[in-house]
């Protein structure tokens, strides 16, 4: 009997040394998420800013800017697109290239340019405004006929933040709610006739908890 409760009591000890360790694991595993996300929203935070006054061009063939230069592809795409922002766009380019700078052979699609403006005062922060909103409603701008898109310029890690609110705006969306994507990266709707703007998602689905109505609606995405 003593042999019998020795070797019960071990087993047990075992036990509780594996349950132990898992929860000394699962609580290191929290901690590098934590300290990811936080890693990524400092270098959100350092790198958006930087690159506040820059438009990203997506979907222009290789070498095209060598032909015509960036400022003249830049006004070519205005003028095609949108002829009454007119000689409003006069604004000067600093510098552009391809993003990855490396060209890769393989890569099934073509790089983004990214302008960057000489400067951000007034005059440029308007235009590009007046630029994205402009090709927001238009829904399809194109360059030499051949569809490409214009767009505010984010590090990675916030274009995969924005990337990772789509299926949620989509619903909302369908559901006339009036979804955004705020600067640099928030999640803004209607609802109840407010409009509530959310940072991330945990944030999100602490307030669908007191929604039941809108629970329903985002089932499957959050």
């Amino acid at each position: 009997m003593d042999t019998t409760a020795a070797r019960m009591h071990e087993a047990e000890q075992r036990i509780s040394d594996i349950e132990e360790k898992l929860m000394e694991n699962n609580e290191a595993e929290k901690k590098r998420e934590t300290k990811a996300k936080e890693d990524d929203l400092r270098i959100r935070e350092i790198s958006d800013p930087l690159k506040r006054n820059n438009i990203r061009i997506i979907g222009v063939p290789e070498e095209e800017e060598r032909e015509i230069g960036v400022k003249g592809l830049h006004e070519q795409i205005i003028v095609e697109n949108f002829p009454n922002l007119g000689k409003d766009t006069d604004i000067k380019i600093q510098e552009a290239q391809r993003s990855p700078i490396r060209f890769n052979k393989n890569r099934p699609s073509t790089r983004h340019i990214i302008v960057k403006f000489t400067k951000y005062s007034s005059k440029e922060r308007i235009m590009k405004v007046r630029i994205l909103k402009a090709a927001r409603e238009k829904k399809t701008v194109t360059y030499k006929e051949s569809p490409v898109g214009l767009s505010a310029d984010f590090s990675a890690e916030t274009l995969q933040v924005r990337k990772e609110w789509q299926d949620i705006f989509n619903v909302l969306n369908q559901k006339n709610m009036q979804p955004r994507i705020l600067y640099p990266a928030r999640l803004s709707f209607k609802i109840e006739g407010e409009i509530k703007s959310f940072p991330d998602k945990q944030k999100l689905k602490e307030f669908v908890t007191t929604k039941p109505a809108l629970q329903e609606i985002l089932r499957g995405t959050l």
